[in-house]
């Protein structure tokens, strides 16, 4: 599986290099007003795509936010990849966010679904059921099922997803990441219950979102 070992995630390092270019070839050719317009689009790629260090918990029976960004909703709903109806957390990433996606729970990679839809604004309710997204099924160490949705949005176009069926993921391992504003939602076992609230802001591998019973 694709590991990011830099403070930007690998999947930003072309854009921003050849971001980086233009700037500098403006500035040589002395285009003033370019130039500086090239420069601000640089650092809001540079602070798109970073991707800091995340202290993850180490407690039994939790599990933590797949992404960083709001609690968008908390509810019910059937699960893409069972079918079932359960309990869902949903966080939404605006462009501001750290947008790098992490395990919320360890366990093994069973299956990756992706289902494609439009590009409604992601923090909608329709959004987990129109917008185009990609299902990762995760089995923990118990055998519970959990599934992680990851969403794009209305400025978001693509959804990458480094993990890949048979893979091991450790609680808050990076996975995946989703272009310029996007969702992710958590489906939870019968047995956690969120420790989140609606409005909440969340960090992906830091903020615990749910507790075991």
């Amino acid at each position: 599986m694709h590991k990011p070992t830099v403070g930007m995630s690998l999947e930003g390092m072309p854009i921003f290099g050849l971001s980086v270019l233009l700037t500098l070839v403006l500035a040589i050719c002395e285009l003033t007003i370019p130039a500086v317009l090239a420069f601000v689009v640089t650092a809001f790629i540079g602070h798109f795509f970073r991707d800091p260090e995340r202290v993850v918990p180490q407690e039994e029976g939790v599990a933590v936010s797949p992404a960083d960004g709001r609690v968008c909703k908390i509810g019910r709903e059937a699960d893409p990849i069972t079918g079932e109806e359960r309990q869902v957390v949903c966080v939404f990433m605006n462009v501001f966010n750290v947008h790098v996606n992490r395990a919320p729970v360890a366990g093994t990679v069973r299956r990756l679904l992706y289902i494609p839809g439009k590009f409604f604004n992601a923090s909608l309710d329709k959004a987990s059921k129109d917008n185009e997204r990609l299902a990762m099924g995760l089995e923990d160490e118990d055998g519970r099922q959990w599934t992680v949705v990851q969403i794009a949005g209305l400025i978001a176009r693509r959804i990458v997803c480094w993990a890949e069926e048979g893979d091991s993921l450790a609680r808050g391992r990076r996975y995946g990441l989703i272009k310029f504003g996007s969702r992710l939602d958590v489906y939870l076992p019968t047995d956690y219950d969120p420790s989140v609230a609606v409005g909440d802001n969340v960090f992906a591998g830091q903020t615990v979102l749910a507790r075991k019973k």
